[in-house]
């Protein structure tokens, strides 16, 4: 074995801080960090396991952002724009002038369909982006794969429809109708109808739970797992009919908007609200929340639009829009641009969290049309509308994540990869219990303050010099003497009933008989080999 053979063979030197903080693509590892305790947070602990423990998890993260970091120079694709030249704007630019400057493909995607007759329409994308499903307000309900314009099913409810849903994959939808919540297939076939769920508004699902969230016009929040087909929580808001509501991606909190214009967000842990932010004076009408779980947009009645941190809980937004007509709908894309509907307009504002904007991005008009919904689609630069003469699709450049994780979600997955995809799901599902504003706080060491930790000394003390004095003044118990059953026998003991006192009677007759025959043996002077173990009287 010659050198060169040698030093192939030596084990790899796994990366270092030095390591990780230099080198090629190795710029954007803090985002790719999730929150890990600080060394000086187990420092001190005594348990070496669990020290031990901690310190390997933190480790595998390190490496895990390392290596995340450094694959990000491998990715085939960049995120588009618009640029406008001289004294152009990007917001007069209309979708018939980017049609005839994109490609084929990109040209398709810009399309209307009229459906006047039943609308305005609710709509919702898939996770990877690949189908749609439409819901009329009178009935109608669609799917479809946008991206191929091949229709799955069509379905004709004859009666009110007021939100529809995916569920964990594109082969469940649930809809929103008059008095339940129905769940159907892909082929549009009935699967389960959802009685608990009455008068429902608005609903969302948490694709990592299984659990699928409706408010209605009781003020009930309600929590239905899809896995099991139970209802794991039921929560009165106390604050009247909802019709506003999302859910944050980060953390899976459900965020509703109420018509005394607060926002209030709800855990299945818990009974009442975990936060309550007062956001405008009249009702809130819409809410949005971006991919970072940090940033939430919410438009009221009083033609407000507030942008709003919600890792501080502040009384003041980061950033305040207005609205000539107050907006209907709101929605962040995954490159964090803001779509507003209002009316029969739709604009798209570009990056208005931290710097407010003078113009926004890009502008839209439907005419004679009123706007309910819109959703950008997963992994592409489109827009979604659904409005009162039926649905639009409009280009939005830059607004789509131009990168996909396959594992998570994968616009071109196979019926195999579906079907693993959902058995994995079902398998690393997360429990409602573990649901919280910081869900970081599970990866932390709770240590009590260094002021609490004397009265519960103090206290444990005053218990065990108790129980020393218990202990001092009888005998202990054995176990198995305090059950049910021992107890209702010593509390008969001085019960005195009368067949009690007759086996009492008949036992003294029988010792004394007993003894009366063991004298006249003795001064009969009869004796037996067995008399010798007789009792003697006393």
């Amino acid at each position: 074995m010659n050198v060169a053979e040698a030093g192939s063979r030596k084990r790899r030197r796994k990366p270092d801080e030095k390591d990780m903080s230099s080198g090629a693509g190795t710029e954007n590892i803090a985002a790719y960090r999730r929150s890990m305790p600080k060394d000086k947070e187990y420092k001190n602990l005594k348990d070496k396991k669990v020290k031990a423990a901690i310190k390997r998890s933190d480790a595998k993260a390190r490496s895990a952002a390392y290596a995340a970091a450094r694959a990000e120079i491998l990715l085939p694709e960049e995120a588009g724009f618009l640029e406008a030249e001289g004294m152009e704007r990007t917001y007069k630019f209309s979708q018939k002038e980017l049609r005839k400057s994109v490609d084929m493909s990109a040209s398709r995607k810009v399309f209307d369909l009229e459906l006047n007759q039943h609308g305005p329409y609710a709509m919702r994308f898939t996770r990877n982006g690949r189908h749609l499903v439409l819901g009329g307000e009178k009935g109608h309900v669609g799917v479809v794969d946008w991206k191929t314009g091949a229709l799955r099913c069509e379905l004709h409810l004859g009666e009110k429809v007021r939100d529809v849903t995916w569920l964990h994959d594109e082969t469940m939808f649930a809809v929103a109708q008059r008095r339940f919540t129905y769940v159907y297939d892909n082929t549009g076939a009935e699967m389960y109808v959802l009685r608990s769920h009455v008068d429902p508004t608005c609903l969302e699902f948490l694709p990592y739970h299984f659990l699928l969230a409706s408010i209605g016009n009781a003020g009930w929040l309600k929590y239905h797992d899809t896995s099991i087909g139970k209802l794991v929580g039921e929560k009165r808001t106390k604050l009247g009919p909802c019709s506003v509501m999302r859910q944050n991606p980060y953390n899976a909190v459900i965020h509703l908007g109420h018509t005394n214009g607060t926002v209030t967000m709800w855990t299945p842990n818990m009974s009442s609200y975990a936060a309550k932010l007062l956001c405008h004076r009249g009702p809130v009408r819409a809410l949005a929340m971006d991919q970072s779980g940090r940033y939430m947009a919410t438009a009221g009645h009083d033609g407000q639009m507030k942008i709003w941190d919600v890792r501080n809980f502040k009384d003041e937004p980061l950033q305040a829009y207005f609205n000539k007509t107050p907006a209907t709908c709101l929605d962040i894309s995954q490159r964090d641009m803001l779509a507003v509907g209002y009316g029969p307009h739709v604009q798209v504002w570009q990056n208005p969290f931290l710097t407010k904007q003078e113009a926004p991005y890009m502008s839209h008009m439907m005419p004679g049309a009123r706007v309910k919904q819109c959703r950008f689609a997963p992994f592409e630069d489109v827009l979604g509308i659904g409005h009162s003469n039926g649905y639009s699709s409009i280009l939005i450049p830059g607004s789509g994540e131009p990168n996909f994780d396959a594992l998570e979600a994968n616009p071109y997955q196979t019926k195999k990869q579906r079907r693993e995809a959902e058995v994995k799901g079902l398998l690393e599902k997360v429990q409602p219990d573990l649901i919280t504003l910081d869900p970081t706080s599970i990866l932390t060491v709770k240590r009590a303050v260094a002021g609490a930790i004397v009265p519960e000394k103090a206290e444990t003390k005053v218990e065990d010099d108790a129980d020393a004095d218990s202990a001092d003044a009888g005998p202990k118990k054995a176990r198995g003497r305090n059950s049910a059953r021992r107890r209702f026998l010593r509390k008969q003991r001085n019960v005195v009933d009368e067949k009690r006192q007759k086996y009492k009677e008949k036992v003294a007759r029988e010792e004394a008989k007993a003894a009366a025959s063991a004298r006249e043996d003795e001064s009969s002077g009869v004796t037996t080999a067995l008399a010798r173990f007789r009792k003697k009287p006393e």
